[in-house]
């Protein structure tokens, strides 16, 4: 049993670890904002088809609008001429029309009403679009700021202070050896100078001398 619960807890591990993988909070908040993208879009397709829904029944009302005024005056003129039968198949068409005209006007104000939800929802869905793309800055900003504190602590645990103080020893140590061999050359530089320097003002004084007792 042992065992086999060892297995179970390094099979949990290895896939939370995946989950923490996959689930990358910038990454994520990408996703959620293309998914309320598509949401929206989607919204102002259908309130693309509301507005020509709407659009072809003010047609339908006004055509109706026109035919039930044309037919009552085809009626009055019919009455006005004694064409009874006329008068009555004006009057019919009116009497349809009327009908129509009555239920446009009900479709065409139900239709208006799913608009007005449409376009509240679409107003409501840009909202939280630009509260989100906001958000997700702040996300950005606090995530970078995590993950640089958490390497700068991560290379302080791995930092080992024993190592640099040696380090710095030994180059405290090289650099006093080429301090001697500087100071050493100095000084056999020096004395190379004197040798060679004072044989030769020798001689300049001798032929100075020469010099003036030829005179």
């Amino acid at each position: 049993m042992g065992l086999f619960k060892r297995v179970k807890n390094v099979m949990l591990a290895d896939l939370h670890d995946l989950i923490d993988k996959l689930e990358d909070p910038i990454s994520m908040t990408k996703q959620y904002l293309r998914e309320l993208e598509e949401q929206m879009e989607k919204a102002q397709r259908a309130l693309a088809q509301q507005f020509a829904i709407e659009r072809r029944y003010e047609q339908l009302i006004q055509q109706a609008e026109e035919m039930i005024e044309k037919r009552a005056r085809q009626a009055k003129l019919a009455v006005e001429k004694n064409e009874e039968a006329i008068a009555k198949m004006a009057l019919q068409e009116k009497i349809a029309y009327e009908k129509k005209l009555a239920l446009y006007k009900q479709q065409y104000e139900t239709l208006k009403e799913k608009t007005t939800y449409l376009t509240e929802q679409l107003k409501q869905l840009h909202e939280k679009y630009e509260e989100l793309k906001a958000k997700q800055l702040d996300l950005i900003a606090r995530a970078n700021a995590a993950q640089a504190i958490k390497d700068i602590n991560a290379s302080l645990i791995s930092f080992n202070p024993e190592h640099a103080l040696k380090g710095f020893a030994r180059m405290e140590e090289r650099i006093l050896a080429l301090e001697a061999e500087a100071k050493a050359s100095s000084y056999l530089y020096e004395s190379y100078k004197a040798l060679h320097t004072l044989p030769l003002q020798n001689e300049v004084e001798k032929e100075l001398e020469q010099l003036k007792e030829a005179k």
